[in-house]
């Protein structure tokens, strides 16, 4: 999507979308999200993420007024089985599972807040890449998306994200560019990883065995255009 200002910004099905964190967006980027339907941000980071930078640009509050923001974190990073289990943070789908295991009400809560969304979705985490990735390859595998779809999905934001870090100015605390001899392996055992969970989770019975109602799940798949 070439919201300006976003990074890592994709389509993921129907009115749903993806990006890194909204704070890089500037106010005509906002404005082309809002002109191309988006009203509702589900933020998954954690609430000591969320902040603006002094590199972020000015938005004005009018601006942000227009948009429902709904804080859903995907994890509770005090957990101690998780922070042995993802160090230092969500970085691989390998770790997807346990995520699904440890906070199945988290994730069933990012479903509810899409269930309930005004308009379009635009879901974000700091990257754009594991958090939203995620959520949106759950998406894509309930929407019947095949498996090249889903992985497609998930090198593009990786790819994405590395792309940022070649060009940003500002280094990231754990992550440098990675050029495509040490990229192109590391994505091939992601996707691998991805595709398992996406067979273990079974989205659809996931949700209902978390809560997610008939109603909320046939909300959810209207936004995605099913």
């Amino acid at each position: 999507m070439q919201w300006d200002g976003a990074v890592n910004a994709w389509h993921v099905a129907g009115s749903v979308f993806r990006m890194g964190r909204r704070e890089w967006l500037t106010d005509a980027g906002w404005q082309q999200a809002y002109d191309g339907g988006i009203r509702t941000v589900i933020d998954l980071r954690n609430p000591e993420e969320i902040r603006r930078r002094d590199t972020d640009p000015q938005v004005r509050p009018e601006t942000l007024a227009a948009f429902d923001v709904v804080h859903a974190p995907t994890e509770d990073p005090g957990n101690s089985e998780f922070r042995e289990l993802c160090v230092p943070y969500l970085n691989d789908p390998a770790s997807y599972a346990d995520n699904a295991r440890i906070f199945p009400d988290k994730l069933a809560a990012v479903f509810r807040a899409v269930a309930a969304a005004r308009g379009g979705v635009v879901i974000h985490c700091s990257a754009g890449r594991d958090r939203s990735g995620m959520i949106a390859a759950m998406l894509q595998d309930l929407a019947g998306a095949g498996e090249d779809a889903i992985a497609q999905g998930y090198e593009r934001a990786m790819r994405g994200i590395n792309e940022h870090h070649r060009v940003s100015g500002i280094p990231h605390p754990h992550e440098r560019y990675l050029p495509e001899d040490a990229l192109a392996p590391l994505l091939e055992t992601r996707l691998e990883s991805l595709l398992q969970f996406v067979r273990h989770v079974r989205t659809g019975d996931f949700l209902s065995h978390n809560g997610i109602t008939d109603r909320e799940r046939t909300a959810i798949l209207a936004k995605l255009g099913r």
